[in-house]
């Protein structure tokens, strides 16, 4: 085999052309424009939610609960000594 031959054979590399760096900077420009405007929609919905009511008070009444005699009375004497 000749050296011209081997040459030939060769796989070159195929060199991206000019159409494929525009596609990829167009994709880039409308990737950043969306990531853009969704930044801007979730702040103006931040903005726009309703404000907080401020402190509600609710005032209850609550009625004692009968109480019945207690079944067994204990009595606890303590001395101390000195």
């Amino acid at each position: 085999m000749s050296t011209l031959d081997r040459s030939s054979r060769r796989v070159r590399p195929q060199r991206r052309g000019r159409r494929n760096g525009i596609g990829r900077l167009a994709l880039v420009i409308v990737g950043l424009a969306l990531a853009f405007l969704l930044g801007i929609a979730f702040a103006r919905t931040l903005d726009e939610r309703p404000d907080s009511g401020g402190a509600e008070t609710i005032v209850r009444t609550l009625t004692p609960v009968p109480q019945g005699a207690p079944t067994r009375t204990v009595t606890v004497t303590v001395t101390t000594t000195p």
